[in-house]
Order: structure tokens, then C-alpha cells, then sequence
């Protein structure tokens, strides 16, 4: 088989090295680039001949994928699939997988480190301490005590719901499907207008779907508690900037902590919420620990050797 990985996976190359070792051995071709291409024509040049190809959130469009007539796996080193063509795999019976579990503790505690943030002044104290200045205006407000809303409770979800009990919140729920082990703990699920009008926080953990784009609107935001937060770690798509951006000029919501955007960084800089007040961006980084890249590419490997095997597993449905 030859198999390519069309950009970085943001480990050692000692590491992939490693990994790839028993591939090559067993007589399989293994190519890996260490840059992104984004012309496309290049990136054709790169993936044509592909077999087995792996990628991580780089956008691989259904023209590509029906432009590489070999292939016959996508090994997908990401939690979210809504930025590959696989609808075009899917018709050609190629088989897709992810690396869905890597990043959950990663995005957990990113989604706290950006609550925290948010409700602390942390980016303005830094600004206001390097200037010689004080925290006057800059007086936060705490986790404790608060009701925090999780919306989708796949395992960042619930990972997230039990380490808001653990700061002192009550958590409500929302999701398609009832955890036992949150109801449990003491989670209460609830219908999505109720999480919006009764948390102090709402945090997003849905993928990107059709049922899911612009999930958080104008309707929604209006619905929400005033003075409530909102953070997102999920998808861009499931936020409507605009109507976020407004909620959060007008006052309406006190703060918003916001890790994805409709497309990748870096964001044209008349982003609306680059303008917002009150609103902590970062560049996507919430799967990107040490750790969680380790255990992605430690399971993209694993993917490979189940698809060669017969039994592909991780396979996105």
C-alpha cells in the first residue's frame, strides 16, 4: 500500500518514524510531509497516488478525493469530519476513519482555561499589570455556585459536565442522547431552550452538522440568560458570529470564549468577533496538547493497522 500523510501531525519525527517502522517493513510505502500545501493543484500532486490517506484538519474537498483513483482509506487525525468530502468517499466505498477520543481531556480543560479567562480578565489584567496599571473595572466574577449548561454530551461533554460539579456548579444537560452516568452524578438533562434560559455558562460540545450549523443565533442568544457566558470548543459553524458579536455588544451576555471559527485561522481581521466586547478568542488550540497529539497519532497508526488487518475500526459512519 502506499500511504501518504498529506501535512504534519504535530509530533517528533522520531515519533513517526516509529510508528511508520512496522508499515515499511511489511513492505508498505510511507510518505509523510512535514508542511501544509493549500493550493490545491499542489496538494493533488502530493496525494494522487494515495491508497491510505491520513490528514488532520486540513480541508480535503470531494473533488480531490474523486481525483486520487487509488485510494481507498482516509485516516482522519481529528475528532470533526465536517471538514473532508465524505460524501464523495462514501460513493467510491472508501473507508473513513477518525481519531475520535484523543483530545478529550485536552478540549475539557481548554473550555475552563477560556471560562476562566473570560469571567477573571485574565487577557486585560496581563495588558493592564504590563502597564504599570491596576485591576480597577476589572473585578471578574466566579465559577462557584453558577449553573452550567453543557450542550452535547459525547465524551468531551461529559467530561466537561463533571469538571464543572467539581468547581461547585450545578450542571444542566442537552443532548440527543441521555448519559446514565451524568444523570447519575446529579446532571439534570433538559430540553436546549431550557439550558439557554436557566445557565449562567453555556459550553457547546456538538459536531458540525445540518441539525447543528448556526445552533447558537440570534433566536438562541435571545433566549439565553442575561449576563450568561458562552464558550465554544466544538465548531465554528454551530455560532453564528454575527448575532454572538451583537449579543455581546449590547450587552446582552456578559462574556464569550471562543476557541473555533467558521474557517480555520487566521481570521480576516474584520472578523466580527475580533470586534466584540468581551470576547477571548484563540486559534484553534484546544485539541493541541502534548499529550492529546501523542495519543492521535498513536491511534491514526492503530487505524491503519486494523484497516490492512480486515477490521477497520474508528470507521466514521
Amino acid at each position: 500500500m502506499k500511504i501518504i500523510c498529506m501535512e504534519p501531525l504535530g509530533v517528533s519525527s522520531e515519533k513517526i518514524a516509529a510508528l511508520a517502522a512496522p508499515l515499511q517493513a511489511a513492505g508498505h510505502e510511507f510518505i509523510y510531509y512535514t508542511t501544509k500545501e493549500t493550493e490545491q493543484d499542489k496538494l493533488l500532486e502530493r496525494i494522487r497516488e494515495a491508497e491510505i490517506l491520513m490528514l488532520a484538519n486540513q480541508p480535503l474537498s470531494a473533488d480531490l478525493i474523486n481525483k486520487c483513483p487509488n485510494l481507498k482509506m482516509l485516516d482522519i487525525a481529528f475528532t470533526g469530519v465536517d471538514h473532508v468530502g465524505l460524501d464523495a468517499a462514501r460513493a467510491r466505498g472508501i473507508v473513513a476513519c477518525n481519531a475520535a477520543g484523543y483530545s478529550t481531556n485536552a478540549v475539557a480543560e481548554l473550555t475552563f482555561g477560556l471560562a476562566i479567562s473570560a469571567i477573571r480578565n485574565i487577557v486585560p489584567c496581563d495588558a493592564r499589570c504590563r502597564a504599570g496599571s491596576t485591576k480597577d473595572g476589572l473585578v471578574g466574577f466566579e465559577l462557584f455556585g453558577k449553573t452550567f449548561g453543557v450542550v452535547g454530551t459525547g465524551a468531551i461533554g461529559c467530561r466537561v459536565a463533571k469538571i464543572a460539579q467539581a468547581f461547585g456548579c450545578k450542571v444542566l444537560a442537552y443532548s440527543r442522547t441521555e448519559k446514565a452516568e451524568l444523570t447519575v452524578a446529579g446532571v439534570q438533562y433538559v430540553t436546549l431552550d431550557e439550558l439557554l434560559a436557566q445557565s449562567d455558562f453555556v459550553s457547546l460540545h456538538v459536531p458540525m452538522t445540518a441539525a447543528t450549523a448556526k445552533l447558537i443565533n440570534a433566536a438562541a442568544i435571545a433566549k439565553m440568560k442575561d449576563g450568561a457566558v458562552l464558550i465554544n470548543t466544538a465548531r465554528g459553524g454551530v455560532v453564528d458570529s454575527a448575532a454572538l458579536a451583537e449579543g455581546l455588544n449590547s450587552g446582552k451576555l456578559a462574556a464569550a470564549a471562543i476557541d473555533v471559527f467558521e474557517n480555520e485561522p487566521p481570521l480576516a481581521t474584520d472578523h466580527p468577533l475580533l470586534q466584540a466586547k468581551n470576547c477571548t478568542v484563540t486559534p484553534h488550540v484546544a485539541f493541541a496538547s502534548k499529550e492529546a497529539l501523542e495519543a492521535r497519532a498513536d491511534i491514526v497508526f492503530a487505524n491503519i493497522d486494523a484497516f490492512l488487518a480486515g477490521a477497520p475500526q474508528n470507521v466514521v459512519k
